[in-house]
């Protein structure tokens, strides 16, 4: 590395003497890099960090494609009026199906809305269309009804029954009667979406297109908002409110959310660091120019220069930014949840690479050396610790770019080619603007008035030995506690509260679902036809009878089912309503009963003949329809666990992900709870060997720039010793590792070797006895360096998004470590060696 720099020594000569020509091409790639960077676009789906080779995402890909999006636009419609409610409904309905999205005639938004139901029709045939698994609650609720009659003769509810004190457990009985209330209402339900007291109205459209898409969705909601304004709700009653919401709203609102978030952490985070960099550097100057008494004319003009200093600084900082934004756009044409913090991020780090090669270079003006010699002895000696530390960065993030998991190859590469760029900024573009500067007087600096003159004060480093030994106590409990901190499998907790979402869903909620509410995120699984639909869905009751252990499919429904197609399976159906029937008009222990629930049962069981498929109700028809008019060519399969658990989500995958029928064909299920489990699973499988892969890296970058066993090993000290006491805060602290911060470790330990490779330069360069030279030089720019790194990932502290905050909470906490074993525990080691006379041999020896 020392050759290269030497070599290019005559380059940034040149860059010096043509810095007009170098910062003219700098802005025009800026401005190229800047409109690709004003072309992305923010993926919030978690799924969609997976693979699409993945047979979870393919799944997902041909359920989008046949059958469409499984998220709802939901459409509200309140007003004091129930028919206006209608009638407003009804003229909405043809007219929100036929819209299609400008410049695409391919196909239109929606497929299907859930709105009337032909209920008498339900009411007189809800049998024929119920599921086997429904059927055996119907007979099990008989069954229930005959043994509780032969114990008593008595009045009961609809669905709930309730024995005298004293009397047999009616624990089932009241369970079944509740399962058959879910059926009936699942089967029959209102005839129009409406609240309780008639006030408000649920319209339910289904889209055609991705749930992933934000474009589409973005268009969707504007273009109904525009036809729902075109209607003028206020003509069919003055009152009348029209509230766009739905889970594809809540999509929606994330992205809108998270875009202000970061923006507002970026702002936030940037002014920050750039105030605080300023500030350091003009205090240093001011010192240095009116020494130790107040100068009030002095910290006028060093004020007057705070602009130049901000632009000295910032300027190739933010051209790094829009090169880094450009080739993202090039690469990946838009970010996810974890690369859309990289902003932050690399401006922290990139203010790092500024601080250290600023500060050389005021040293060297101070020195009294002209400014060509200042930049080109600053680019050889600490722009060559520069550079080692942005190649172990980049190398480290680069070998997350290997890893299947989305959220860690597309950091690793995007945040690889910032740390390059920043560096290329740092080093080049800076020294270009910083002649330029010079020659202009805006700057400020001359030979022999810099910054602050180098002192040769050889101090020792007190408490050498107690700071040694406690910070390897702390390994110690580090290790021993590590294996202790937990993963967050909750991912309702790493989720916030929209409030825009549930103020629009607040209008939703006022409609009940029904017997539908147990059943939500359903799992589809897609045949080549509908004469396979059976053997899958006897493929999946084989599992779930099978499963006594721990259960995770509470029912699967398909067409065939619920309308039987073939005359085989129409009598059989038949045979069993027949017996139904009998069982509640003749049984001698029923016959005399009157119920509600009996009542309806026996309306229920009135087919006795198959019914055509054109009689159907267009409700149940559609809900197994594809956008291509296919019938019952999909199975559903519902959970009985809530998949906002990890661990709960994962074990349904495994359950439900493949399916093999008797015959071995297998299949393989779709929905976006699949993807995101198994982007849960490929996490965790991954992130052992990308932190591995990523700390030897730096190890072994280390060794080739130090070509010396024990430097590179000093060099990783602050890295090894930070990280584990990490580990330690985080298990006392309660914090708790997740899918979002996972991806900090990493990045940790490509970042967090930049100290010690600055400290380990500067003490080879300076020799023994040094140590307090390099604290009061090195030690204050790398302190510097890292809590401007640690402001850009502290902006996220500022983030409403749990996940997003965690990222910045560790982040944080792991620079904070490695920042004090590099100024606290490294040097204490270093005096600790130099006292017993063990310092490498080469010390002293680096190129000035």
């Amino acid at each position: 590395m020392d050759r290269l720099f030497r070599a290019l020594r005559p380059f940034i000569r040149r860059v010096t003497q043509h810095a007009g020509v170098v910062l003219g091409l700098a802005v025009l790639a800026t401005a190229l890099g800047g409109y690709g960077a004003s072309q992305l676009s923010l993926d919030t789906n978690i799924a969609n960090l997976v693979p699409e080779d993945y047979e979870s995402v393919q799944a997902l890909n041909t359920l989008q494609r046949t059958v469409g999006g499984e998220r709802d636009m939901a459409v509200a419609i309140t007003s004091p009026s129930f028919e206006a409610n209608k009638q407003f409904a009804e003229a909405l309905i043809p007219e929100a199906l036929s819209l299609r999205r400008t410049g695409d005639t391919s196909e239109t938004y929606l497929t299907r809305v859930e709105y009337k139901r032909e209920v008498e029709f339900l009411k007189d045939n809800a049998l024929y269309f119920a599921s086997d698994q429904e059927l055996r609650q119907v007979e099990g609720f008989l069954d229930d009804q005959i043994a509780e009659a032969k114990r008593a003769r008595q009045d009961a509810n609809p669905f709930y029954f309730e024995l005298e004190e004293g009397e047999a457990d009616t624990t089932e009985t009241t369970k079944d009667g509740e399962a058959l209330e879910g059926v009936y209402d699942r089967l029959v339900g209102t005839r129009y979406p409406v609240s309780d007291d008639s006030t408000t109205m649920v319209l339910r459209f289904y889209p055609s297109g991705s749930n992933t898409n934000i474009g589409y969705i973005e268009d969707l909601y504007a273009d109904t908002r525009a036809l729902v304004d075109r209607m003028d709700p206020a003509s069919y009653h003055p009152e009348m409110q029209v509230v766009l919401a739905g889970r594809l709203y809540r999509q929606l609102a994330e992205v809108n959310t998270i875009w202000g978030d970061v923006a507002g952490s970026f702002g936030a985070g940037v002014g920050t660091v750039l105030l605080v960099v300023v500030l350091y550097f003009l205090y240093k100057a001011y010192r240095v120019r009116s020494g130790p008494g107040v100068d009030g004319r002095g910290l006028f003009w060093e004020l007057v220069r705070a602009p130049v200093m901000g632009l000295v600084i910032g300027g190739p900082l933010f051209m790094s930014l829009a090169w880094t934004g450009g080739a993202a756009a090039l690469l990946f044409g838009e970010l996810n949840l974890m690369t859309s913090t990289l902003g932050l991020v690399l401006f922290g780090l990139g203010i790092d690479f500024g601080i250290h090669f600023y500060a050389r270079y005021a040293e060297e003006r101070a020195d009294g050396h002209a400014v060509v010699d200042a930049v080109e002895r600053t680019f050889v000696s600490t722009g060559q610790a520069i550079a080692v530390g942005a190649f172990t960065t980049a190398g480290a993030l680069y070998v997350l770019v290997a890893a299947d998991f989305k959220g860690f190859s597309e950091f690793g590469a995007i945040a690889g080619t910032g740390v390059l760029f920043a560096l290329l900024a740092m080093t080049v573009v800076m020294p270009a603007l910083l002649a330029l500067l010079e020659r202009t007087r805006l700057l400020g600096l001359r030979g022999g008035a810099g910054l602050e003159a180098r002192e040769a004060t050889h101090r020792r480093y007190a408490a050498a030995r107690p700071v040694v030994v406690g910070g390897l106590v702390a390994v110690l409990g580090a290790l021993v506690l590590a294996p202790r901190v937990d993963f967050q499998y909750d991912f309702g907790a790493l989720e916030p509260e929209y409030t825009e979402y549930e103020q629009r869903d607040q209008y939703v909620d006022r409609v009940s679902t029904g017997g539908d509410g147990d059943r939500r995120n359903p799992a589809y699984v897609v045949a080549d036809s509908a004469a396979e639909v059976p053997a899958i869905v006897e493929a999946v009751r084989e599992k779930m009878r099978s499963d006594t252990t721990s259960p995770t499919i509470l029912a699967v429904e398909s067409l065939q089912e619920r309308f039987p197609l073939h005359d085989t399976s129409q009598a059989a159906k038949l045979r069993r309503i027949a017996q139904i029937r009998k069982t509640a008009t003749e049984n001698r222990y029923l016959r005399d009963e009157s119920t509600d629930a009996l009542e309806r049962l026996r309306r229920a069981a009135q087919p006795r003949a198959p019914i055509p498929l054109d009689q159907v109700p267009r409700s149940l028809r559609k809900q197994f329809t594809t956008k291509e008019g296919e019938l019952g060519q999909f199975v559903m399969i519902y959970p009985s666990v809530g998949l906002s658990d990890g661990r709960k989500s994962i074990a349904f995958a495994r359950d439900v992900g493949t399916i093999t029928t008797d015959d071995g064909t297998t299949y393989h299920a779709g929905s976006t709870s699949l993807v995101a489990a198994d982007m849960l699973m490929l996490l965790q499988r991954e992130a052992p060997w990308m932190i591995l892969g990523t700390f030897v890296i730096v190890a072994l970058l280390m060794l080739l720039n130090f070509r010396s066993l024990r430097w590179a090993g000093l060099a990783l000290v602050p890295l090894g010793v930070g990280l584990l006491w990490m580990l330690l805060a985080m298990e006392v602290f309660g914090l708790r590792v997740n899918f979002y911060n996972m991806v900090v470790f990493p990045a940790i330990l490509g970042i967090g070797n930049d100290a010690g490779v600055h400290m380990v330069h500067r003490y080879r360069e300076e020799g023994p006895g040094s140590l307090w030279t390099v604290l009061r030089s090195t030690g204050e720019h790398v302190t510097m360096g890292t809590l401007t790194t640690m402001v850009g990932f502290g902006g996220l502290l500022l983030s409403f998004h749990p996940g997003l905050n965690s990222m910045g909470t560790l982040a944080v906490l792991g620079l904070g470590t490695t920042l004090l074993a590099a100024v606290a525990f490294l040097p204490a080691l270093w005096q600790w060696l130099e006292d017993r006379g063990n310092v490498p041999h080469d010390v002293g020896t680096e190129e000035e």
